[in-house]
């Protein structure tokens, strides 16, 4: 076997997905003199997270991080036709801002009254609307049951591919070296990791090493020792028509974890099961629509009782399995040039911006700048102290 010579870079970067190629563009942006490898195994993202997912960006979130990544991640992701093409590409997200509704059974009223007051103190607009009030916009839903809802008429949706490879060009362009590898190992000593070898034989030196995995983060964590509590989870998204004419929908998630939108002449959305079993499972169950999401949809919207599912997809949610939030941060404690980034239970295309120039942040000045994420580290991991949402995941 012929024998690849080592190489070394300032920067390697595990995983080149939306979140992995995030953090590439903007270690770049801060320090354009860096050199940053990015090893990702599949460059077709055949099952890449973030493309098998809705797209969806909202602000409706109650940990102060969380709020702050949206209110920056939308904001970057709006302009990101205007500032994130390159030399011979165009970027092209699709950017459809058509709000988020969370809507709560009577009981949950005091819930999401704090929510949205919270949302309110970080500048989010976000409307509290009565059950009168929710039939006058919506008026196919059914609200008998409702006790109230929060529409935040700015967030929306976008197009992950486009993301993805915006990201992924506008590195390239800035000098990030995309090296298509798998990691087998790593090598590490009482303070730092020294190395990691792939899959061709190559063994690659650097300074920082990232964790942006995403689903399979937890493995590779394993190869530095690290625990780390993600898991991979099978979740469906369904593209669906209704049997007679609906007004255009935002995003609407209930308290199950219901969640769907208006999607060109159709509708896309999936329910949930936060119970799944682990493991990376790709197969389609295509029974799923019928049995579980359907009778939700129908439920809440009288006229998808006569529903067509078109399409059904799988894709994975990167759970932390500690409190459904992201790990953002170094291993200070043992590895401290091994910085994670996953961990995002659903929310990483979303939060793909913010994280990435945290993460940027981290590496090239050593401490958050911008938006302080320190409660995100992997300090809670060690401690086994949950972080958590209190809202709607």
């Amino acid at each position: 076997m012929t024998m690849l010579p080592d190489q070394k870079f300032d920067v390697v970067v595990m995983g080149g997905g939306i979140v992995g190629s995030s953090v590439a563009y903007y270690l770049l942006r801060e320090s354009p003199t860096l050199s940053v490898a990015v090893i990702e195994p599949d460059p077709t993202y055949e099952f890449a997270s973030a493309l098998r997912a809705s797209g969806g960006c909202r602000v409706q979130f109650t940990c102060p991080e969380n709020i702050e990544m949206s209110l920056y991640s939308i904001d970057f992701i709006k302009q990101f036709d205007a500032n994130m093409g390159t030399r011979d590409r165009p970027a092209n997200v699709e950017w459809i801002e058509g709000g988020y509704l969370f809507i709560v059974p009577p009981e949950q009223i005091p819930n999401l009254t704090r929510n949205v007051n919270i949302q309110r103190s970080h500048g989010c607009v976000v409307d509290l609307l009565t059950p009168s009030e929710l039939k006058a916009r919506f008026p196919s839903m059914r609200v008998d049951d409702l006790g109230a809802g929060a529409h935040t008429p700015h967030d929306g949706w976008c197009d992950p591919n486009g993301l993805l490879w915006g990201f992924r060009r506008k590195a390239v362009e800035l000098g990030a070296v995309y090296i298509q590898d798998r990691v087998e190992s790593a090598e590490v000593d009482a303070v730092k990791v020294k190395s990691v070898t792939l899959a061709s034989g190559r063994t690659l030196h650097a300074d920082a090493f990232v964790n942006a995995t995403g689903a399979w983060s937890g493995l590779v964590a394993e190869k530095f020792g690290m625990p780390l509590p993600i898991t991979p989870m099978r979740r469906f998204e369904h593209y669906f028509t209704a049997g007679s004419p609906v007004e255009r929908l935002p995003y609407v998630k209930d308290v199950n974890r219901m969640a769907f939108r208006s999607e060109g002449n159709g509708f896309s959305g999936g329910l949930v099961d936060g119970s799944a079993q682990r493991g990376f499972n790709f197969e389609v169950d295509h029974d799923y629509f019928e049995r579980v999401m359907w009778p939700a949809v129908a439920e809440r919207f009288p006229v998808f009782e006569a529903a067509k599912c078109h399409r059904t997809w799988s894709g994975l949610y990167e759970v932390n399995e500690l409190d459904g939030n992201p790990v953002i941060g170094a291993w200070n404690q043992r590895l401290p040039n091994l910085y994670t980034v996953a961990g995002f239970s659903g929310h990483g295309m979303m939060h793909a911006p913010a994280a990435g120039r945290g993460i940027a942040e981290l590496v090239v000045h050593g401490k958050f700048q911008t938006l302080d994420l320190t409660r995100l580290g992997y300090e809670r991991v060690t401690a086994n102290q949950a972080y958590a949402e209190a809202g709607i995941l």
